[in-house]
């Protein structure tokens, strides 16, 4: 079912009218620059190392900012069908997010956690 859903969401996807959605292409959250082109991060005017899939998860939680963003969605978007993770390892990657967001990890304020769905980007923090 999970499979399913996620290639409806898919189709959905690549049938959507382009030209409504415009493409960012650089956003600042907090303390980082991203750049969604190039996967480059900056934190300060210095780069940062940042994985593809840490930019494909900015990337889609700045497409749903201040929406709650479920788990399951960001596995489902961020790496497809083919390859399943356990939602732990989102949590892993949005605790690698925060640290170079946020000024203080322990207390966010830009990548919320919403107890057992998954993540809300807060935009009036952008």
């Amino acid at each position: 079912m999970r499979e399913l859903l996620a290639r409806i969401r898919a189709v959905l996807r690549r049938t959507q009218d382009v030209s409504a959605s415009k493409e960012i292409e650089k956003i600042e959250l907090g303390r980082l620059s991203v750049d969604f082109k190039s996967f480059e991060g900056f934190v300060e005017g210095e780069e940062v190392k940042m994985s593809h899939k840490e930019v494909e998860i900015l990337h889609y939680l700045w497409n749903h900012k201040n929406r709650t963003v479920s788990r399951d969605d960001l596995l489902d978007e961020v790496w497809g069908t083919e390859y399943q993770p356990t939602s732990r390892t989102i949590d892993n990657f949005i605790l690698k997010l925060r640290q170079k967001i946020e000024d203080d990890p322990n207390h966010a304020k830009i990548i919320l956690t919403v107890h057992g769905v998954g993540y809300r980007l807060v935009s009036n923090c952008v």
